[in-house]
Formats: C-alpha cells, structure tokens, sequence
C-alpha cells in the first residue's frame, strides 16, 4: 500500500506507525516527520489524529473486506472449502501484516475512545463468514469461537511466532515455520468444526 499523492503518503506511513506503535504510541507529529511534511499539511490532507486512524482504519477493512470475498467467491460448503478460505486469510495477513496488528492494539484497549469499529467492521465479516461456513460444520460446533480461534491464533503467530531452538522468535518470515503453522490450523480447525480430514 504506498502512493506519492500527498493523502495516500500520509495515509501510508499512519498505517505503519498506527501497526508499529498503536494509536495511543503515535502523534500527528511523529506521522508528519515520518511522511516528510508538516502537522499543517498533513490535517489538510486528512484532518486531525482521529480522522487520519479512523481513514487508516476504512482502508485496512476495504483491503481485508476485498480478500475475503475473493476467497468466499470460490467457496465451497465442505472441508476443502473451510481449509481454502482458512488459508486465504492466513495468506491475507501474511501479506498484509499491518491489518492483523492494527487490531490487536485494539485489542490491548488502544484507541479505546474509538468504540465502534468492532461493530462496523469485524461482526459484519463474520457473520459473512459464518453463514457460508455454517453448512459445512457440525452442529454442535461453536462456529463463533472457532472463527475467532482462527483470528486470534493467526494474528499471534503473525505478530510473535514460535521460538526455535536458541530462543529467537521465527514466524512467518520463515518458510518452514509458516508450513507447519499452516498444517497447524487446518488440524485445529478441522478439530473445532468436526470436519472430516482432507488429504493434504
């Protein structure tokens, strides 16, 4: 996501410092400095603090929103479907990891005084998600958990990975570990949901 225009720029470098140090960590200033311009030119741009992570916010969801139903187009209400739109969002957020960080700031109370983003963004997804995947489940699974199981472990891997034998963190830069992460979820998903096992 990058662009010269002078809103996009700014859009740009308050979307890596928002993923990086959370809304409440960033300032108007440090995200001018960052974009080379001026607190003027950037609220002329985009306006105050709130507007610009509000803006930030729209354009992570437009992105993810975009990719979901892409994958969702395809889908398929079986257990090679459940692991096809998995491993799409997975893929999403390794490509994009800035979106998963976002919300989880938002997840530690950052930007607290900004509420309703759960409600505009997040439960509309999945309920989409849930009402495409609800055929292909077992009817005693808690489709609700299992999707946030989903997010909740993706993002962490994503953000903190798994420590390899000397202790150093490694994640999905890594090849191997981004592999079994992968053949991870589809067990724990199929697990959730009652599926019957795919061959891989």
């Amino acid at each position: 996501m990058t662009s010269d225009s002078g809103a996009e720029r700014v859009l740009d470098v308050a979307t890596r410092l928002f993923a990086e140090l959370g809304y409440d960590g960033t300032s108007t200033r440090m995200i001018a400095e960052a974009a080379g311009l001026n607190i003027a030119t950037v609220a002329y741009h985009v306006g105050g603090k709130r507007d610009l992570y509000l803006a930030v916010m729209e354009r992570a969801h437009r992105t993810e929103r975009a990719a979901l139903e892409s994958v969702l187009a395809e889908f398929t209400p079986d257990a090679a479907g459940v692991r096809r739109l998995v491993d799409g969002y997975l893929d999403f957020c390794v490509e994009h990891p800035e979106v998963p960080a976002l919300w989880m700031h938002r997840w530690l109370s950052d930007a607290a005084d900004v509420a309703h983003l759960e409600n505009l963004y997040v439960r509309p997804m999945l309920t989409m998600v849930a009402e495409m995947v609800r055929p292909a489940v077992s009817e005693d699974a808690d489709l609700e958990y299992a999707l946030m199981t989903v997010i909740w472990c993706t993002h962490g891997f994503g953000r903190g990975g798994v420590l390899d034998a000397d202790g150093r963190r490694v994640g999905v830069g890594d090849p191997r570990q981004l592999t079994r992460f992968r053949a991870h979820l589809h067990r724990l998903v199929g697990y959730m949901l009652g599926l019957p096992e795919v061959a891989e």
